[in-house]
This record gives C-alpha cells, sequence and structure tokens, in this order.
C-alpha cells in the first residue's frame, strides 16, 4: 500500500498530500465499512488518508467539553477537515447521519467535497441540493464515490496509480 492512513486520535506529522478526509457515516451497516472499502480501493495513490473513527470510542463519551476525549476528537476533526484537499462524506440509509450534514454545510463551498448520498438516504435531497447550489459533487454509490476521488486524484492532482504506473501485475 503506497497511500498513508492516519486515524483519530493520533496527530499526524509529515503527510503526504493530498489529504483525503473520510467524513460521514459512522453508523456499522449492513454494506461493510465503507471507509475501508475506499481505502483499499485507492490504496495505490500517493496521498493521505484522514480517518476519524476513533476504536476509543465508546458510551462513556459526551458531546460536551468537559469530556476532554470528545474535546480532543472534536478538535482533531475540524482541524484536520480544514487542512484536507477533498473532503469525502459519506450519508447511508441507516442514519440521518447529522454530524455528517453540519460537515457537508462546513465545506460544500469549498470546492473540495465529493457527497455521496445512497439512495435510501433520507436526507438525500438536501446533500443533492447544496451540492448543486454550491461547489460539491454529488454521487449515489459506493462506486461512484470511489470513481470520483480517484477522478479528482488524477485530474486535479495529476496523480496515478503507482501500480498502474509500474506495470504491476501481481504475483
Amino acid at each position: 500500500m503506497i497511500a498513508t492512513v492516519i486515524q483519530a486520535p493520533e496527530w499526524p506529522g509529515h503527510m503526504v498530500k493530498p489529504l483525503i478526509f473520510l467524513a460521514g457515516t459512522t453508523t456499522p451497516t449492513p454494506d461493510g465499512d465503507w471507509r475501508q472499502k475506499l481505502i483499499n480501493r485507492l490504496s495505490q495513490y500517493p496521498v493521505t488518508f484522514l480517518d476519524p473513527t476513533n476504536k476509543n470510542w465508546d458510551s462513556t463519551w459526551t458531546e460536551d467539553f468537559s469530556d476532554i476525549r470528545w474535546m480532543r476528537q472534536i478538535r482533531w476533526e475540524l482541524h484536520l477537515q480544514e487542512q484536507a484537499d477533498i473532503v469525502v462524506v459519506f450519508f447511508h440509509e441507516s442514519t440521518l447521519a447529522p454530524v455528517s450534514l453540519l460537515e457537508l454545510g462546513m465545506h460544500v463551498r469549498s470546492g473540495k467535497v465529493i457527497a455521496c448520498a445512497m439512495p435510501g438516504y433520507a436526507k438525500r435531497g438536501n446533500v443533492q441540493a447544496a451540492c448543486g447550489m454550491y461547489d460539491g459533487e454529488f454521487v449515489t454509490s459506493e462506486e461512484e464515490l470511489a470513481q470520483a476521488v480517484e477522478s479528482r486524484l488524477r485530474d486535479r492532482f495529476k496523480l496515478s496509480n503507482i501500480e498502474a504506473t509500474a506495470g504491476f501485475r501481481g504475483y
């Protein structure tokens, strides 16, 4: 794997650009971990994935600055979303994902957002409208999401898949 993955709450040192922040649904879905699938698909690009999934998170955390764990998590997320070159926001029908809607609203005007709202997602129209009105790219499946990120890496950042470039055939 060429790509680097930084997972919360780890603070990165040197990061290979472009930086891809993986915002969106954290609730487990029947379709598996969308973040891991996207990372696997694009692992041969020289990029850094910023994954907010915190393996230490549990039901004892409170969403309040009095909980130092939560405060550190939120600061990690907000800081690295600002640093990111691409902000992926994924919406699955299994949850409303209100924090993900907030993240979309914060970044959709930046030109960095690629948003995926699955067909059964309850607020899909809102996501599509925000992307259409402002500068967000909107897709409707995990496959389209991977293609959109890959296209952005090639077109905007002039990157190529290292294995494809090197003629990698596997072993």
